[in-house]
């Protein structure tokens, strides 16, 4: 008999100081791609941010450096440089333990944007170098100085002279030095943790104009020493002003109504502040946010808006009779056509809960509560004295409601037709042999050329082919009934299996793998665009559950008697070109550019773009679901001047198909 492996008290392993982080950085700061990466800066960003809640930091600056360095400074009061009662000084401890922040005092940060003590340890233990320097008024305006290495401390804290912050820093430093007390943080991500280390502006830009419109009157900056940008944010409107800022693209109905109080929960106190505008599009945008952190999946702050407004328009319509059978009154659901709102709420940092530590979704049922009872007293004053403003609200609501009566309707006649449920599969469907989902992919094929190309090259087995016969309804702006009754939409509903509308199932999808697969052309383009116009409008969960793909053909074949390449970019194609000429010397190179996939017959289509082994593909996803549908608006909807100037300004992006 085998001996059994000893299990005894020292095999079990105790991790110290920061090294949890760095053996699981995904429990700290979600991944270690580069949204992993970017959480970075928003944690050092945030601690500043958190000096600016309490009223000490007025300006706060970001800078990314040539070297790969991301440098944060502020002009609050600095970390504590004076020794802990453990031994070593604050800034050290704050620097190198694990819940070890004064965000657990009350009275220190009453709304701050960091949680359990982790954020500026957490950055310090996966950078391979960082460096805190904190100008202390408390210690005469003092500079204080400290280096680590991956979250070793290479020093205790000492104080250093101010020419030597100057020569460490000379940019970052320059208005430093100026205030009366502050933090600058300087770090290196750790590229044996991270997949990339390149930081993208347009992430932090975005970041840190999102906190400027939260926080009215915070000054900040953002340099870019490798792309010789300086750019300047600062909102006296709040998220008033973001809320203009997600309708700009949108025609808005009236002016944005404002929601704020203070409301006293049973152990502490919530502040609360909400604004709300409607606009004539048919999608929804929330914004929620709970101590300056944005949470993406809402949670009770969320909840307690929506049963709000619900309760409130509710009240007005039955209080003034414009209703008159309690059947056509609105849904909550009709609440959600066209409303752009922004809710951010602040309460103490010790009570707040998430559901993790990447903070995606609010927990605390006080806070429900709390946001119910001012948003429910201001929308009901607001309505009461703005009798204009509160009827543009309840026709939208009620045109929301009749249309969703109407696209029922319809779609219950197509149904009593056999158009979604108990009908066979549309005959345009080339099915794939498998029957689970999870391992059946469908590609939606631009026209019957490239569709028999895409049917005789197919792996049959798990490939299913649906030809799309020219460019489908634009449906940004249709409403169900509209979808039902457009031939090539049913067929596509049909195939997928899902059902639309309030019968939409995710679990009843034929596919996980929905393939786009359009020529590599304007007309391409644009069909592409449609489809994810479609998807992202009327089935959003395929898109969410990361279902939804685009191909990606080559644009070029390059060959000879002996090889061949394809190429996806004029630089591929010249690079093959150029090979192929120096291994065959004397032979004859060719080039041919693709301008649609019916030019490719059944094997090259297969090899290029369908086997999986070879193939490039772009799974689709919603990074950041206001950006996408602000895109979506400009691009697709009825107002012309956003989506002129959107052209004008990406233009010298675009490729043109002569």
């Amino acid at each position: 008999m085998a001996s059994q492996p000893t299990y005894q008290a020292s095999d079990i392993r105790v991790l110290e100081g920061l090294e949890p982080v760095r053996k699981r950085p995904g429990m700290y700061i979600g991944s270690t791609d580069a949204t992993g990466l970017h959480h970075l800066v928003k944690e050092i960003v945030d601690n500043s941010v958190d000096e600016g809640i309490v009223g000490y930091a007025k300006e706060i600056s970001t800078y990314i450096t040539n070297d790969g360095y991301v440098t944060v400074t502020d002009n609050g009061r600095g970390i504590p440089t004076d020794m802990h009662p453990s031994g070593a000084s604050a800034l050290e401890i704050a620097m190198t333990k694990l819940h070890a922040g004064g965000k657990f005092d009350e009275m220190a940060y009453q709304a701050s944007g960091g949680l359990h003590g982790v954020g500026a340890s957490a950055v310090n233990a996966l950078s391979s170098h960082m460096r805190v320097v904190v100008k202390d008024s408390r210690r005469g305006g003092k500079y204080f100085f400290q280096e680590y290495h991956i979250g070793v401390p290479q020093a205790p804290v000492k104080e250093i002279k101010e020419a030597e912050v100057i020569k460490m820093f000379p940019l970052q430093s320059k208005d430093f030095v100026t205030y009366q007390s502050g933090t600058l943080s300087n770090f290196l991500p750790d590229t044996t943790i991270f997949s990339t280390t390149t930081f993208i502006t347009k992430i932090i830009k975005d970041f840190i104009r999102e906190r400027a419109y939260l926080m009215a009157g915070l000054y900040f900056k953002l340099i870019d020493e490798r792309e010789q940008t300086e750019e300047h944010f600062y909102f006296e409107g709040g998220i008033q002003s973001l809320v203009s800022h997600l309708n700009h693209n949108k025609k808005p109905l009236h002016a944005v109504v404002p929601m704020s109080g203070e409301y006293q929960a049973e152990k502490f106190k919530v502040l609360v502040d909400i604004a709300m505008q409607y606009n004539d599009t048919y999608s929804e945008t929330i914004e929620s946010f709970a101590n300056t952190i944005k949470t993406p999946d809402g949670g009770t702050h969320v909840t307690g808006f929506r049963t709000a407004l619900n309760k409130s328009l509710k009240d007005y319509v039955v209080k003034n009779q414009l209703v008159k059978n309690e059947k056509d009154m609105f849904t909550a659901e009709d609440l959600r056509e066209g409303l752009t709102a922004v809710i951010f709420i602040k309460m103490p940092s010790n009570d707040i809960q998430f559901e993790s530590q990447t903070k995606t979704k609010l927990n605390n049922a006080e806070v429900q509560s709390a946001v119910y009872q001012i948003a429910k007293q201001a929308l009901d004053q607001y309505l009461e004295e703005h009798p204009k403003e509160a009827r543009t609200i309840v026709d939208k609501v009620m045109l929301a409601a009749r249309a969703r009566m109407a696209a029922r309707a319809a779609k219950e006649a197509v149904i009593r037709k056999g158009a979604f449920e108990g009908s066979s599969l549309p005959g345009k469907l080339a099915d794939c042999q498998e029957t689970d989902p999870q391992h059946s992919e469908l590609f939606m094929v631009e026209g019957d050329s490239a569709g028999g190309s895409a049917k005789q090259g197919r792996d049959r087995k798990f490939q299913a082919i649906f030809p799309l016969r020219g460019k489908i309804l634009n449906t940004e702006r249709a409403r169900l009934d509209k979808i039902v009754d457009f031939e090539e939409l049913k067929n596509l509903v049909i195939a997928l299996g899902t059902g639309l509308g309030d019968t939409f199932d995710i679990k009843r999808l034929r596919y996980h793998r929905i393939v786009l697969m359009n020529d590599a052309d304007v007309d391409g383009e644009h069909i592409t665009t449609l489809a994810l116009t479609f998807f992202y409008r009327h089935l959003p969960q395929i898109v969410e559950n990361g279902y939804l793909y685009i191909a990606m053909p080559p644009l070029f074949k390059v060959w000879n008697k002996k090889e061949v390449r394809y190429a996806y970019t004029e630089e591929e194609r010249d690079k093959a070109y150029k090979e192929l000429e120096a291994n065959n010397k004397g032979m004859i190179i060719s080039v041919q550019r693709y301008k649609g996939l019916g030019e490719m017959n059944p094997e090259q289509l297969w090899e290029t773009t369908m086997d999986p082994k070879t193939r490039m593909i772009k799974k689709v996803t919603l990074d950041e679901v206001a950006k996408v549908d602000a895109v979506f608006s400009t691009l697709m909807g009825d107002e012309v001047p956003p989506r002129k100037k959107f052209i004008q300004t990406h233009a010298r992006l675009a490729n043109l198909d002569i």
